[in-house]
């Protein structure tokens, strides 16, 4: 399937080599099989939101690049299911809004929908979904936590402040109206389009300044989850590959020797099963105590594997798939970027 805008968004963002890889890679909702040449849909731009979002997060973890190399030999296409962003709910968070408010006020008029809540209650976060309206099934989810420094000590409080108060907000003042704009038409010009497009890409990465090594320390001590936000920011946690049978294929790279997670995580449904790569072990900077910058190696980001098994809709009389998460799951999942 081809879809003029797509391409054109995509290779407006790289190139028309990388544009075309990601293309081949990466399966396309159906339902952009029909579009009008130079009129971008939102399903369109969140699409290629996706796709690019996708393409960042596997240039960084070198496990996700063998597997897809996997994929590609094989002659086969990635089902992108959801990707993950943690975020702070914390009132000194400098120029961006707090917690998840700084995606919802793109999400939304993109067409992302809230979906459910999920209370995890161990790491003193929340985590909400979101999918999009037009091809819940096909675009890929997203899974937005928040993390409650209330909920911590007051150091652990003070440290939180000093990290995010820096924050700037790339959603520039033009962004805003062309997001006002797709909200009211569902639709913007091919030009208006790619603009957006790379400052919605923009918003995906850590927004305040080098943290303080000490301050790292602090959260480090009461919050992996805190401590990974204060190297990677907003950045994506994880991108995740639906696949028909998550536990064959965690045989398959154990085998391979890759780190995949020994435990299938299983909802309590049993319809949602997950496992992962562990994180990518990446070089940040921080400050030291006399100014200088200091590099230590901390958790990246990683990849995920997911199942979703049907289940009969009562209300609509068909099998539908499970879009849900499940917060035992989320848990345990985001134990892949505890630091080591």
């Amino acid at each position: 399937m081809s879809n003029p805008n797509l391409k054109k968004l995509l290779s407006n963002a790289l190139d028309q080599v990388a544009g075309e890889r990601l293309l081949g890679l990466l399966k396309v909702p159906p339902a952009l099989s029909r579009c009008r040449v130079g009129q971008v849909t939102r399903l369109e731009l969140s699409q290629a939101m996706t796709m690019l979002l996708f393409d960042k997060l596997t240039s960084q973890v070198a496990e996700a690049r063998a597997y897809l190399a996997d994929v590609v030999r094989n002659g086969e296409q990635v089902a992108f299911d959801h990707g993950a962003i943690r975020t702070v709910r914390w009132q000194h968070n400098g120029a961006l809004p707090a917690g998840e408010a700084a995606f919802t006020r793109m999400l939304r008029p993109l067409g992302f929908v809230f979906n459910k809540e999920y209370p995890l209650t161990r790491l003193k976060m929340t985590g909400r979904s979101y999918y999009h309206l037009d091809a819940p099934d096909d675009v890929a989810q997203f899974f937005i936590s928040e993390l409650h420094p209330e909920q911590f000590s007051r150091e652990f409080q003070e440290a939180t402040t000093r990290v995010v108060i820096t924050s700037v907000d790339p959603l520039t003042p033009q962004a805003q109206s062309m997001l006002w704009e797709l909200e009211r038409d569902g639709t913007l010009a091919l030009g208006d389009a790619s603009a957006l497009l790379g400052v919605l890409v923009s918003c995906f990465v850590r927004q305040h300044a080098t943290p303080a090594l000490r301050d790292y320390g602090i959260l480090l001590a009461e919050s992996d989850e805190m401590a990974w936000i204060a190297t990677e920011g907003n950045t994506f946690n994880h991108a995740t590959d639906r696949v028909a049978d998550v536990a064959e294929l965690t045989q398959r790279q154990h085998k391979l020797g890759r780190s995949i997670k020994e435990k299938v995580e299983v909802s309590r449904t049993g319809r949602v099963m997950q496992t992962a790569f562990r994180a990518e072990m990446v070089e940040r900077q921080f400050l030291a105590g006399d100014g200088s910058l200091v590099t230590r190696t901390v958790p990246g980001s990683f990849y995920e594997f997911i199942t979703r098994h049907p289940y009969f809709d009562k209300d609509r009389g068909i099998w539908a798939t499970d879009l849900s998460f499940d917060a035992g799951n989320a848990q345990q999942i985001f134990k892949m970027t505890a630091a080591a």
